[in-house]
């Protein structure tokens, strides 16, 4: 069965984000004694969990890009295509120069955060109510919560609590964008 450039793009960032939610909640399971609201994030790339998490957030950025190629392909929106690359490339590299790569890693995670939730708001032209509405909000609480982080405001969550404010919305986007354009209708070529 041959599937259109759209669907192989939802179905690549569907895989891509599942797998990066398994990894994490793996590897915070794996991280004796982490804290989701005392912790980073990247704390788990540098602990014993690092394997795990550096592998499948790297794994999610690489699936980003491979799923940004065929939604161009398929529908030719050079600016949501290259915010996607954006945030593929920052998150691949936050698998890499992990936190003790100080003056590399809070780039690329910046990179991956404002880009992922400017991803989230431009690809409301793509879709349509409710979820259009629903996409831009995600993009907004991300690049929200990512302006609350960069002034030391965490709003009782502590730093590991309020850096997932910033990554989950974008997390839930990517699924359900994956997800709608899995069910989007292909057009049929007659046979």
């Amino acid at each position: 069965m041959a599937y259109s450039n759209g669907r192989i793009a939802g179905i690549l960032f569907f895989i891509a984000v599942s797998q990066f939610v398994f990894g994490l909640t793996i590897a915070e399971a794996r991280y004796s004694g982490y804290s989701i609201s005392v912790n980073y994030i990247s704390d788990l790339g540098v602990g014993p969990s690092s394997m795990i998490f550096n592998s499948s957030v790297f794994l999610l950025g690489l699936l980003l890009i491979i799923g940004a190629y065929f939604l161009q392909c398929a529908l030719n929106f050079k600016v949501l295509t290259v915010l996607l690359v954006l945030t593929a490339v920052g998150t691949m590299g936050v698998g890499v120069f992990t936190e003790n790569y100080k003056a590399i890693h809070p780039v690329v995670s910046i990179v991956a955060f404002l880009f992922g939730g400017l991803a989230a708001i431009a690809s409301y032209k793509l879709l349509k109510l409710p979820f259009s509405v629903l996409c831009v909000i995600f993009g907004l609480m991300t690049i929200s919560a990512l302006a609350l982080f960069a002034s030391k405001t965490y709003l009782g969550l502590g730093v590991g609590g309020m850096e997932r404010m910033i990554v989950y919305p974008i997390l839930m986007w990517g699924a359900g964008f994956g997800g709608y354009l899995i069910g989007y209708p292909e057009k049929r070529t007659p046979t």
